[in-house]
């Protein structure tokens, strides 16, 4: 287990309303969280994007110029930090992240390694929202991996059930992600992986053989005990808006810096520190400090 722990901050998230929660949306306001977050001890920005236009910041954008300066803002304000750019879309047309890709070439991406129904069941037996695949078949995958590798990008394998992520062993196995798979265990979805810690030998026990990991953990209070559980089997960590609005306390969050402390806390109780963005380069494998 490396005494390092690599901190990814999830900086906003898709669909989330502004109006309503403490999301960034301009460049301004995700410089200034990624700062914050940075500070605290991230050193991997996770970014999705906001429409820019007046009171449409609760929309996804795959504007290339918007995302250009958005992560301009954030390599500013964030000397060294390694940028992590979802590419999330439902249906076969990619050439939205694909050109955020080509435009920023970030150091890594999301890459959605299998397919989910996305679902959620409210208390009264209506769903949240109409029932939706996720779907990411492996010619969509084979896609992203081509822009991905075009642009010396590291894929990031986000996993959202136990299925996906034997999956991303049989890519490894079949040369598509290189020497060492990154894989994101995601949890607490309702669809997907709980946000149990008891899962997490279990998963372990079916990642490549050469793999790093981080766990994604979804909620509330819950999400904590698989944040220290994760520090203590070695796994990197992230946490962020996106993922959660609550501290380990139950209080809500002001922004990011007070989720990335407390994580920062958790693994510093379990003897780890944070690495530092020449570190956390290290053990990812990306590309040297050219924004720096």
């Amino acid at each position: 287990m490396s005494e390092k722990v690599v901190v990814t901050c999830a900086l906003t998230g898709v669909l989330t309303n502004p109006a309503q929660h403490p999301v960034p949306v301009t460049p301004a306001e995700m410089a200034a969280e990624a700062k914050r977050a940075f500070d605290a001890g991230a050193t991997v920005m996770h970014c999705h994007f906001r429409d820019q236009r007046p009171g449409m910041g609760y929309l996804p954008t795959w504007d290339p110029d918007v995302v250009a300066d958005i992560v301009h803002a954030i390599r500013e304000a964030c000397p060294g930090v390694i940028i992590n750019l979802s590419t999330g879309v439902v249906g076969d047309d990619i050439s939205g992240p694909v050109a955020c890709l080509d435009r920023v070439k970030p150091e890594m991406a999301a890459l959605n390694a299998g397919s989910l129904n996305y679902l959620k069941l409210r208390s009264n037996g209506q769903w949240a929202w109409p029932p939706m695949l996720f779907d990411n078949p492996v010619k969509k995958i084979e896609r992203f991996l081509a822009a991905m590798d075009r642009n010396r990008v590291v894929p990031e394998c986000e996993c959202f059930d136990t299925g996906i992520v034997r999956s991303v062993q049989m890519f490894h196995e079949k040369g598509l992600l290189g020497d060492t798979a990154h894989v994101s265990l995601v949890m607490g979805v309702a669809s997907g992986m709980p946000a149990k810690a008891s899962w997490l030998p279990l998963l372990l026990e079916e990642l490549p053989r050469k793999a790093e990991w981080q766990a994604i953990v979804i909620g509330r209070e819950e999400v904590w005990d698989v944040h220290r559980r994760t520090a203590e089997l070695g796994g990197h960590m992230r946490t962020g808006v996106e993922d959660t609005f609550y501290l380990p306390d139950g209080s809500k969050t002001s922004g990011n810096g007070p989720l990335i402390e407390a994580l920062v806390k958790i693994a510093r109780e379990a003897g780890r520190e944070p690495a530092t963005p020449h570190e956390a380069r290290a053990l990812i494998g990306v590309l040297p400090e050219l924004y720096a």
